[in-house]
């Protein structure tokens, strides 16, 4: 369908957010990466030179607006398709009326597909013709990261533009544009409430539909007002759902966050990023694994206690569940934050693993060999062999790595913690 045949700016049914969508490049709010005097993305529209792009970011950042802006300003035909509500035998028919366009009237179809990633790979292909030939060009737009949600084919003959969070003076000025527009509550609010203004837009989490369609909530509520408050915000806002996918990027985003605070050795980011896992309802035992991972990988020998207090997270969170379970999370996020920190141990078995696969399967040495029967000890297994508690420290010199292997020294142990002791023991048996 031509989305201009039902145009919904002039729909007074339709939410606020759809009737306050920026007709102009001017009127756009936000973006400035890419709209901003002299950008790249603002040049190709002003210019007519657009070629097929993938628009990638978050909710209520101006995807779709900005597509609809683009038709607007380049005088071409604008085609909405929902990966939704469409499927491919519609393509056929759009690509028919696009042929019949340019060859009539000399206008470019822009095809606008929605949400793109819910297309399976196979199904984007159908696609591809259409945009190497010029038929269409293809504005696509997701939440999903498309180096991973986007067929390769297409999107190396697409540009990707990545749109960002809005920031919360921008949906402060739409806001404010929302109460003395016409297509919004023109003269309905003569006296402005700052401070309520300024908490939704602090809170839609750089959405712009979520303020805009709270706004019209908010405004129901204080009908016969002068002003919107601040009370009537926070109930139209009532419980925000935190921006978190268990099963896209925003769960490794957050989950990496999380790590690398805690590699950081900073507790309160640590707890942030916790907190963020937990409000968005991820799998507790989830997050415990990754800090039994961690407690092993990141902080090691350096105090070996984190390991144990990890496994014990573990079984405290499976026991008790939640939301009680949050208190032995935190205790082991804090716990790992500040302990010292050594990748040692992991790094040592990285690089056995090297060694193995590059030397192959060594021969065991004679002496370290098992002798359970007398031609086994008759051929010269375990002969040679020195029981280190028979010499003095339970120690003696001798070799246990396969013959060419001697002197291989796969575990440096820093000096941080608990394996600055243990360097120091194995400095007076084997100095570096």
């Amino acid at each position: 369908m031509d989305l201009f045949e039902n145009d919904m700016h002039t729909n007074a049914q339709a939410p606020m957010a759809e009737r306050m969508r920026p007709r102009t490049l001017e009127e756009m709010v936000g973006q400035q990466h890419l709209l901003g005097k002299d950008k790249v993305l603002r040049r190709l529209i002003e210019s007519d030179r657009l070629s097929s792009v993938i628009f990638w970011g978050p909710p209520g950042t101006g995807k779709t607006t900005l597509a609809q802006v683009i038709a607007g300003s380049t005088r071409s035909r604008f085609v909405f398709f929902s990966a939704v509500l469409q499927g491919i035998k519609e393509v056929r028919e759009i690509v028919r009326k696009a042929r019949e366009e340019r060859a009539y009237h000399n206008r470019k179809t822009l095809l606008f597909v929605d949400e793109i990633h819910r297309f399976n790979k196979a199904q984007q292909d159908a696609f591809l013709p259409y945009v190497e030939k010029g038929d269409i060009t293809l504005i696509g737009a997701t939440t999903e990261n498309p180096s991973f949600e986007v067929n390769s084919a297409l999107l190396s003959r697409s540009r990707v533009f990545v749109l960002q969070p809005l920031e919360t003076n921008d949906i402060e000025l739409l806001l404010e544009r929302a109460l003395t527009d016409s297509r919004g509550l023109k003269n309905a609010f003569p006296a402005t409430d700052r401070e309520a203004l300024s908490f939704l837009a602090a809170q839609a989490q750089g959405d712009a539909r979520i303020a805009l369609n709270a706004l019209e909530v908010a405004a129901d509520l204080c009908k016969g007002q002068q002003a919107i408050s601040l009370q009537a915000v926070k109930e139209a806002l009532q419980q925000r759902g935190v921006r978190y996918d268990k099963g896209a990027e925003e769960h490794y985003n957050v989950i990496s966050a999380f790590i690398k605070s805690l590699r950081g050795s900073d507790p309160d980011a640590a707890l942030y990023w916790l907190a963020r896992m937990i409000e968005a309802g991820e799998d507790p035992l989830f997050i415990a694994r990754r800090m039994v991972i961690f407690a092993a990988e990141d902080v090691g020998n350096a105090d070996p206690r984190g390991l144990q207090l990890a496994v014990a997270t573990q079984q405290a969170v499976h026991f008790v569940g939640m939301p009680e379970g949050r208190i032995p999370l935190a205790q082991a996020a804090t716990y790992l934050a500040c302990a010292p920190k050594s990748n040692a141990s992991y790094l040592a078995i990285d690089k056995a693993l090297a060694t193995v696969r590059s030397s192959g399967t060594l021969p065991v040495p004679a002496h370290l060999c098992n002798a359970p029967t007398r031609l086994m000890k008759d051929i010269g297994y375990g002969k040679g062999y020195r029981y280190p508690h028979d010499y003095p420290d339970a120690w003696v010199e001798q070799d246990y790595l396969p013959e060419g292997l001697q002197g291989q020294r796969f575990y440096r142990i820093s000096d941080r913690g608990y394996e600055k002791r243990m360097r120091e023991f194995q400095n007076r048996r084997k100095p570096e």
